[in-house]
């Protein structure tokens, strides 16, 4: 049976139904750097060791970095499917714009960021992704992160498990525009990557 396609109400009654409630009023703290940070109270042993393991050691930093945020990679984590489902966000942002990821319908899935901190502290990280198909915006989502301090290894944030969608009229392509931003409105990487919708993995 062919795919029915959803007319113009039923996108807007999608659209709708996922419509989120205002975001808080949030006034971020001013910035510091994490030397200024580790100076703070810095004869109390128990708050040094408690800074530490929050902020990470200051010797992992990397202060002739380019850039302090670096976001290496989106998952999608579903273990219904096939096959990993990662993209490279280090390589040709534009070529992920073409690559189309298959969900199949009903399947739970979260999505992992993974990314890097690599000179300062790193305040209020969002992901903020907006979901459109055929051109209506059919969901937004925001996630706070939270803030990181610079350390070697990646960092990890799972958005909490969702389920695709599923039924007849919401088979099809969605075009979705992600970014990665934080309380100073530093916009640390933004682009653009496709998911179909069907009814089974290699439908």
């Amino acid at each position: 049976m062919a795919e029915q396609e959803p007319t113009p109400e039923q996108l807007a009654a999608m659209a709708a139904e996922n419509e989120e409630a205002e975001s808080v009023n949030y006034r971020p703290p001013a910035q510091k750097s994490l030397q200024e940070i580790q100076e703070l109270d810095k004869d109390d042993e128990s708050l040094r060791k408690y800074k530490e393991a929050l902020l990470g050691n200051a010797s992992a930093a990397d202060p002739n970095a380019k850039v302090n945020v670096v976001v290496t990679r989106l998952t999608l984590v579903c273990e219904a499917a096939p096959a990993p489902l990662t993209l490279d966000l280090q390589g040709d942002l534009d070529g992920i714009k073409k690559q189309s990821f298959v969900l199949k319908e009903g399947v739970e899935y979260r999505i992992k960021i993974s990314f890097k901190v690599n000179k300062e502290i790193v305040s209020g990280l969002k992901y903020v992704q907006t979901t459109a198909r055929k051109g209506v915006k059919v969901d937004k989502s925001d996630y706070m992160v939270g803030s990181y301090g610079p350390r070697e290894a990646e960092y990890e944030f799972l958005t909490p498990l969702e389920e695709a969608p599923k039924g007849m009229i919401a088979r099809g392509t969605y075009n979705i525009k992600s970014r990665f931003t934080d309380d100073d409105k530093h916009d640390h990487l933004s682009w653009e990557w496709n998911l179909i919708i069907k009814k089974d993995w290699k439908d």
